[in-house]
């Protein structure tokens, strides 16, 4: 008999070309050998042959597990973090890709992860999310909870984007440039990071607004305390342009329409591997140092 409580393993996976994932099985596997239950979101299911095990939708996996398995790539990870804002679940991401900063667990380490997770000595790191709220004409009409960043910008080619910034109530700028990025620590390696702004160490209390191409090219990435709230404003009649929430959420924003972007109450809880720091994971993903020929 397991001298630990059965746990819930929740399993989320991207969708494989061949129809299987071996490595899930490899995990209800261990799940099964461990005295635990496994819950899958229909992609996971679709995956294995084996039909022993309960379902629930993906949004629904940080309500009933203890903890929730990633099988993908950042995406993946991501579309399950922004369910788990009100319950603290810990998540694994088990990187099936190529880069992966949230899915940095390997393959290779899955298991021996899990079973630090089980025994209490998986280093697990709470990490900051936004909350953005769409409000038109006074009334709030889209809100949406995210781990990386929250991006304005053209839907389509043409003129750019006129907003006016405001940082904790006071006037930053008005701004012109094909968009804005307004990123977490976390992420800051993702869209942040390809348009030049700063990598920031999770578990750091700022926000980065990084302008995408602006106009003035003295406009630069600024990083403001996590504690002022953003407020960005369409200024000028700019065509179609929208708001996207960590690239996967979004809506059409308006002449008029504010956008209110502040720390979530909430954060999302990532499982990470002992052996390997965030230092190590930059070095690696970005392949500092390496020479090449």
């Amino acid at each position: 008999m397991s001298e630990h409580p059965k746990r819930i393993v929740g399993i989320a996976a991207k969708p494989q070309p061949s129809g299987s994932l071996p490595l899930l099985d490899a995990l209800l596997a261990w799940i099964e050998a461990s005295g635990n239950e496994a819950i899958l979101e229909p992609a996971a299911q679709a995956l294995t042959s084996d039909r022993r095990w309960r379902n629930c939708e993906r949004a629904d996996l940080p309500t009933v597990a203890d903890i929730v398995v990633v099988l993908g790539g950042d995406g993946t990870l991501l579309s399950v973090a922004r369910h788990s804002s009100e319950r603290p679940v810990p998540i694994l991401g088990v990187n099936l890709g190529n880069l992966g900063f949230l899915t940095e667990v390997s393959a290779g380490e899955m298991v021996a992860t899990l079973e630090d997770w089980v025994r209490g000595n998986a280093p697990v790191q709470p990490r900051m999310m936004l909350r953005a709220s769409l409000v038109r004409g006074g009334k709030e009409v889209g809100a949406f909870h995210c781990l990386n960043d929250v991006v304005l910008n053209k839907a389509a080619l043409a003129r750019m984007v006129e907003v006016r910034v405001e940082v904790g109530g006071v006037h930053l700028t008005t701004m012109r440039a094909d968009g804005l990025i307004v990123a977490t620590p976390t992420g800051s390696t993702a869209y942040n990071l390809s348009a030049g702004g700063p990598i920031l160490i999770p578990g750091m209390n700022g926000i980065i607004l990084t302008p995408l191409c602006p106009h003035t090219l003295t406009m630069r990435p600024l990083v403001v305390d996590g504690r002022s709230p953003v407020a960005v404003t369409l200024s000028k009649d700019s065509g179609e342009v929208f708001l996207t929430a960590d690239g996967q959420t979004g809506q059409p924003v308006f002449l008029g329409d504010s956008v209110l972007i502040e720390r979530s109450p909430h954060k999302v809880h990532l499982v990470s591997s002992r052996t390997r720091s965030y230092y190590t994971l930059l070095r690696d993903k970005l392949g500092w140092g390496t020479r090449y020929p």
